[in-house]
């Protein structure tokens, strides 16, 4: 794994089981204070743990991750993907706002039949997640319990579809599938989180 996506799935990692706070928390300086943190947990990482063995333990406030977003998100975040925010609902409980581009997706996807429903979709609207998170020895997996699209609730299925178009990559060209498990970047053990903030376990 390269380090650019090493770091890319640090991020990913943490701002998905993260809240995020009002825009009067955003500045410059806690956007700064969460690329350290997590230029630290990546060099962690590729280092050998310390001989005891003891868990290392980041901590990482929902304000940064917030800040990071507005100063610094703008290389990781996909084209067409606007004001992501992620909200924490408790035990495991998240939900993720952001705001998406469905035209070029409704082009890609639509085969032109009268009851095809990218027919019926295009510009720009928000889209919500809400699902469970669970990490645990290395792995997560999120379990979606619902979504909307404008405000509509959508089936799994059209939410999938979203995703795939928008996680594409050239290892990945299917892109990612929601509930499928997936390994924690950098040797992270877990993500335990808290009320507004979140502690990465290496």
């Amino acid at each position: 794994m390269t380090r650019r996506r090493t770091v890319f799935g640090v991020i990913l990692a943490i701002t998905v089981a993260l809240a995020t706070v009002s825009a009067g928390d955003v500045s410059r300086q806690q956007a700064d204070s969460f690329a350290k943190k997590v230029a630290i947990i990546t060099q962690r990482g590729v280092t050998a743990p310390p001989p005891s063995s003891t868990a290392r333990r980041t901590t990482v406030s929902e304000s940064e991750v917030n800040s990071w977003f507005a100063y610094r998100g703008g290389d990781v975040i996909p084209s067409g993907i606007t004001q992501p925010k992620i909200t924490i609902i408790g035990n495991g409980r998240v939900m993720a706002l952001a705001t998406v581009d469905l035209d070029a997706v409704s082009k890609q996807r639509s085969n032109g039949g009268t009851f095809d429903l990218w027919n019926l979709v295009g510009g720009r609207v928000p889209v919500t997640a809400t699902g469970v998170l669970q990490t645990k020895d290395g792995r997560g997996q999120f379990e979606l319990q619902s979504a909307t699209v404008g405000g509509v609730p959508v089936p799994k299925p059209l939410l999938q579809e979203l995703v795939s178009y928008y996680s594409r990559s050239e290892n990945h060209p299917g892109g990612v599938r929601l509930d499928a498990p997936f390994d924690l970047p950098a040797r992270i053990k877990q993500i335990d989180v808290g009320p507004g903030q979140a502690v990465v376990v290496q």
